[in-house]
């Protein structure tokens, strides 16, 4: 398993290897010493499959406030997406900035999404499935997001023509810099 950590040092780009034949294949996609060995150390409690039907479908940017924040492993088992993370802890060198990795059933790559960040993606094709492990609870209370289009966060999403797919909660989405900092000075992901 390879794990590259991306030009924000805490989302981490993993790689499971594969291990084909006639019959078709085999991976670890999550073996918990090799992560912790990368520096990941999650625990689990939650999966999550979202499915969309068609390209262009975005969904966020989301995350969980303190008490309950998330960190969230993220896979694509069909089609492929845009994944996105934004850092939204206040004081770190990285506030406001991104990464923007692509993640395909094709190239069967995951991202880290740390607790700290705001977490978003949109699909590349359609019928396109998505598998993320959670280390918290779904908690509605502490449930939040930021405008996907918010200028000052300079992210360049790949759109159909006819834009894209959003649910009401995304559409009404605020921007960053009209929230109080989610997460404060000194919090760790």
């Amino acid at each position: 398993m390879k794990v590259t950590p991306q030009p924000i040092p805490e989302v981490l780009l993993i790689e499971p290897r594969k291990f084909g034949d006639a019959r078709g294949f085999f991976s670890e996609v999550w073996k918990r010493s090799a992560l912790r060995e990368a520096g990941l150390d999650a625990e689990f409690v939650q999966d999550n499959h979202s499915f969309s039907a068609e390209r262009g479908v975005l969904r966020g940017l989301h995350f969980q406030r303190p008490p309950t924040p998330q960190g969230k492993l993220v896979r694509v088992v069909r089609g492929a997406i845009l994944d996105v993370a934004v850092d939204v802890r206040e004081g770190s060198p990285s506030y406001g900035n991104h990464v923007a990795v692509e993640l395909s059933a094709e190239n069967w790559r995951q991202l880290w999404v740390p607790r700290g960040f705001a977490h978003g993606f949109v699909t590349l094709t359609a019928d396109c499935e998505v598998l993320y492990k959670v280390d918290a609870e779904y908690d509605p209370a502490t449930d939040a997001g930021i405008a996907w289009d918010d200028p000052d966060l300079g992210i360049q999403w790949p759109l159909p023509p006819g834009g894209p797919v959003l649910s009401d909660k995304d559409r009404k989405a605020p921007r960053l810099r009209d929230i109080a900092p989610p997460f404060p000075k000194g919090f760790r992901s």
